[in-house]
Formats: C-alpha cells, structure tokens, sequence
C-alpha cells in the first residue's frame, strides 16, 4: 500500500510538471506568434498601430490566463490530491 502512495505522489508530481510545462510552451508560442503578426500589420498599416496594440493586449492577457490555469490545476493536483487521499484513506481502513 505504501508502493501505491509513493508512486501516486510521484506520478502526480510528474504530471504537474507537464502541465505547467507545456502551458509555458503554448504561451510562449502564442505570444511569438502575436508579436510577429502584430509587427507585420503595424508594419503594413502603421496608422492602426494603436487600435491593433489595444487588441494585442486583449489577446496576451488571454494567453497569460491558459497557463495559470494550468498552473492553478497543478497545484490543486499537488496539495490537494484527490487520489493520494483516497488511497491514504483506504490505507487506514485496511490497516485496521
């Protein structure tokens, strides 16, 4: 029982790590790919400049909320378990 609650932490700490990383990773493509294509219209149209930066900022508080929800998921996932208690819980039942 203590080989399943050892490998559920450690599982659960691996899948924490993927989720905050990828969401790192589409962040930090998105935003390249917002910057890039927000330099070319400035570049073609610099006189939307303004209207176009109002939107760009829309669009990366967006993106900025993807990975801290993942980050917020995570964390929920790590100090708050719901499977590790499960298992702990049938631990203690079983041991008495």
């Amino acid at each position: 029982m203590e080989a399943l609650i050892s490998n559920i932490s450690g599982l659960t700490a691996i899948a924490a790590a993927i989720m905050i990383g990828l969401g790192a990773c589409g962040t930090a493509i998105g935003f390249g790919l917002l910057g890039g294509k927000f330099l070319e219209s400035a570049a073609r149209q610099p006189e939307l400049v303004s209207m176009l930066q109002v939107k760009l900022f829309v669009v990366a508080g967006l993106l900025d909320v993807i990975s801290m929800i993942g980050v917020g998921i995570a964390l929920l996932f790590i100090f708050n378990n719901p499977l590790l208690t499960t298992a702990i819980n049938l631990a203690k039942t079983v041991a008495h």
